[in-house]
């Protein structure tokens, strides 16, 4: 049975509903469909907590978030969810700090107003796009979601765990068994956000290299982007460590700017990664 949920909570530093949406409708690896009203999000997502399709629409207040969802599962955990992956459950009062400490993230705060780290529903469908995106252009990767997708998911909800463990794609390589590995782990409860942000950062990202298919930059993706912890250091990204050393200096690394970026360092290093797209287009290559 479909039922419905509505609940408004207060965002504690800045958010731009308008800002986070723009972005995402762009992110290639989980692209927000374009629809809806400019001041509302719409998206349609597989709970972490129960498997079941879940329909939100997100609009903003004065500060606050106001989320309805519908669907046959748990609604209450649907809208932690929505929360999390739009990265309003972070009390983020002290981000515009950052910015005032290193002019470089000021300037990306000023570029991009409001912004918080978004694009993944859930460490789940990060992990999947961390198998089907290895060793092929974003592009094909993004095909192969999209109908992976169509073909076996929930009316636009990507395929829960116990649909993939059935699947032979025919994918090359370990691909398959890369997949099967994440579904299982899924399963099992390993790649909730509830579960993963419950854990230390460092304890987050061992438990899910421990995935057979998921090495440190697929690892990194998975606690960083899908289960949006906002203090976590990228290791492994090459595209933001190029960054860096365009915007602070030859030579520069994440290790030596991160402690102006803490305890946003993941947001930070989102704001860089976000810029370089807009210029680059690197998501959509």
């Amino acid at each position: 049975m479909i039922a419905a949920f509505e609940s408004e909570h207060q965002v504690l530093g800045p958010w731009s509903l308008e800002t986070s949406k723009r972005f995402w409708e762009g992110f290639s690896p989980s692209a927000l469909a374009a629809s809806g009203a400019p001041d509302e999000i719409r998206a349609t997502f597989l709970s972490d907590t129960d498997w079941t399709r879940v329909d939100a629409v997100v609009t903003q207040g004065e500060g606050t978030v106001r989320i309805a969802v519908a669907g046959p599962g748990d609604l209450r955990a649907a809208t932690h969810q929505v929360r999390r992956f739009l990265s309003l459950d972070i009390d983020g009062r002290a981000w515009p700090a950052v910015g005032d400490r290193d002019p470089v993230i000021g300037d990306a705060q000023h570029r991009l107003p409001g912004f918080r780290p978004c694009g993944f529903y859930s460490p789940y469908e990060a992990a999947a796009w961390a198998v089907l995106s290895q060793r092929v252009r974003i592009t094909q990767a993004s095909s192969l979601k999209a109908d992976l997708v169509e073909a076996h998911g929930d009316d636009g909800a990507f395929p829960a765990p116990s649909v993939l463990l059935g699947l032979d794609l025919g994918l090359p390589g370990r691909k398959n068994e890369y997949l099967h590995a994440v579904a299982e782990a899924a399963s099992a409860g390993l790649l909730s956000g509830a579960y993963l942000r419950g854990l230390d950062s460092d304890d987050a990202l061992r438990q899910v290299r421990s995935i057979t298919g998921l090495g440190p930059f697929a690892s990194e993706l998975v606690v960083i982007r899908g289960a949006n912890f906002p203090d976590v250091l990228p290791q492994n990204e090459r595209r933001l460590e190029e960054e860096i050393a365009r915007l602070y200096g030859p030579g520069r690394t994440s290790g030596e700017t991160a402690d102006a970026w803490r305890p946003f360092s993941a947001w930070a290093g989102v704001h860089l990664r976000a810029l370089r797209e807009l210029r680059m287009g690197e998501f959509a290559g």
